[in-house]
């Protein structure tokens, strides 16, 4: 029987196997607290997909201030080591803050945010949770559509 030893893994040893990245101590090219498109994954018509980091920070106050959407993709979200509070409203040509709804996501618990609905960054529960993101590559630049809830719109949420 052959044997064969475990090697520790690095760029060099994996590189004609495929890529990582270490989603819990993101590092490299960043838009804040968003680490994205470090391991891309090309599928059937030729859009890679970016799996990226997202740090996300418990605040004193869960208040919505905008919202964004995304007219071509859908989105996932998967909370890897806490859990995270999401905000959403269905669907529409205009914001519709009075239609928004929260859900506690459990750690380690992926879900699809499908194309249109209105979201923005998940609150954490925990006083730093790491979520992996899957977006098409580079989609947070040519298809998000962000928008500025005037104060009286403003959504608190309450645990």
């Amino acid at each position: 029987m052959k044997k064969i030893k475990i090697k520790s893994l690095t760029a060099e040893a994996f590189n004609g196997y495929g890529s990582f990245y270490d989603l819990i101590n993101p590092t490299g090219h960043n838009l804040g607290d968003f680490y994205h498109d470090h391991i891309l994954y090309p599928v059937s018509g030729n859009q890679p997909i970016g799996f990226s980091t997202l740090i996300s920070k418990k605040s004193d106050e869960m208040i919505v201030k905008k919202a964004e959407y995304h007219n071509y993709t859908s989105e996932i979200i998967l909370p890897l080591d806490g859990d995270i509070i999401v905000y959403v409203a269905p669907p529409s040509k205009n914001p519709v803050p009075e239609l928004a709804e929260a859900f506690l996501v459990p750690q380690g618990t992926m879900i699809k945010l499908n194309t249109g609905v209105w979201h923005m960054c998940p609150f954490s529960v925990e006083d730093i949770t790491h979520i992996m993101v899957a977006l098409p590559e580079r989609v947070y630049s040519n298809d998000c559509s962000v928008v500025e809830y005037a104060e009286e719109q403003y959504i608190e949420i309450i645990m």
